[in-house]
């Protein structure tokens, strides 16, 4: 999984990077100090992963990760190359989440491009922006299959209607991910690789007072993505920036009692980003390895399997499966085998968030 952090310049974006990535992205109260994208790797935090690791001693664990791209800030005529946009507006379409940070503090000693906070209009400029760069992608799409549909050809025919309907659509200040689509126009959509396409979560970054509650800056916000279905959280970054500094986990614990926080801002932000591209975790658990593992919701065991390698998929014979809660109360694999809490999964079987599985193949 590969999320792309956006944003106008200076509302925290890299800072929050850091938080994320534990990097040391440059950060400074000037646009443009992201040059190049920064990539970081996130661990997926996950409890069970660490109970797991406990009852099995393993040589290694391997938490699962989300790789995050920290783009440069957005301004107005990006889409037309100011600023830096055009680079960065490459390196947002091959991310497969957005994550939009929107400024939510009041604070005269850092600067905002457009001189006063007012995220609810920050949020359009990025979406404007955004929309533009997906206009010109349609736009020449629609001019191959104008091209196609002239000899003839009956789905070029059928696309020409469809980009013709999106084209209207985005023009009227919409984000493709709200466009009703068909089965052929899902597979057009996903060719195009459109910007606005993509899910997005919106972070509202708010100062420390706020981080518990929020204030009216998020509520705004809040109001205008519900009605998008869009994904909406609120965290300090600044904060979790000091927190991410302390040395222990206790230290970091007291922090966020203080606070009045249940859990660190950026483990929210990336089981948000989790739940925003439907995801889920299976476990292996053996000597060598405990590991997690990243699917979609809804795969199938022999799916799951080709996670691995697709060997397992193109010869799965059988899963042998644990549910997390069996493991966890039982506390061995031995006592789960005794308790008869081993269940043989076929071809047919829909993984559940938290099985823990051994897979049988014969290729």
């Amino acid at each position: 999984m590969k999320c792309g952090i956006v944003g106008l310049p200076n509302v925290g974006k890299s800072t929050l990077f850091n938080c994320l990535s534990s990097s040391k992205a440059q950060a400074a109260n000037y646009p443009f100090c992201t040059i190049e994208p920064n990539v970081g790797q996130v661990t997926v935090p996950d409890a069970r992963l660490e109970r797991l690791s406990e009852l099995v001693n393993p040589e290694r664990v391997q938490p699962a990760n989300v790789e995050i791209v920290d783009i440069a800030g957005l301004v107005r005529g990006a889409s037309k190359g100011e600023g830096l946009g055009n680079q960065f507006l490459g390196n947002i379409r091959e991310t497969n989440a957005i994550i939009h940070v929107l400024r939510c503090f009041e604070n005269d000693n850092v600067t905002h491009v457009d001189g006063s906070v007012n995220p609810i209009r920050d949020k359009e400029t990025i979406d404007t922006e955004l929309q533009l760069k997906d206009l010109e992608t349609i736009e020449k799409r629609l001019e191959k299959a104008k091209k196609m549909s002239k000899s003839g050809e009956k789905e070029a025919k059928l696309n020409v209607d469809s980009l013709e309907r999106l084209i209207k659509y985005v023009e009227e200040g919409r984000n493709v991910r709200g466009f009703e689509r068909n089965d052929r126009e899902t597979l057009l959509l996903k060719e195009m690789q459109l910007l606005t396409d993509k899910p997005v979560l919106y972070l509202c970054n708010v100062d420390e007072s706020s981080a518990k509650t929020g204030n009216a800056h998020v509520e705004a916000v809040q109001a205008m993505t519900a009605e998008e279905g869009a994904g909406c959280i609120h965290i300090a970054v600044s904060t979790e920036s000091d927190i991410a500094e302390l040395e222990t986990y206790e230290e970091k614990q007291m922090f966020l009692e203080e606070l009045g926080l249940e859990d660190a801002g950026v483990n929210r932000v990336i089981r948000a980003a989790y739940e925003l591209l439907n995801l889920q975790t299976y476990f292996t658990a053996g000597v060598k390895e405990v590991r997690a593992w990243t699917i979609k919701k809804g795969m199938t065991a022999p799916q799951a399997a080709g996670v691995i390698h697709s060997d397992f998929e193109k010869g799965f014979i059988r899963a042998e499966v644990i549910s997390y809660s069996d493991y966890d109360q039982l506390g061995s694999e031995s006592a789960v085998k005794e308790a008869g809490k081993i269940r043989v999964e076929g071809k047919e079987y829909t993984v559940r968030d938290g099985d823990v599985m051994h897979f049988r193949f014969n290729v």
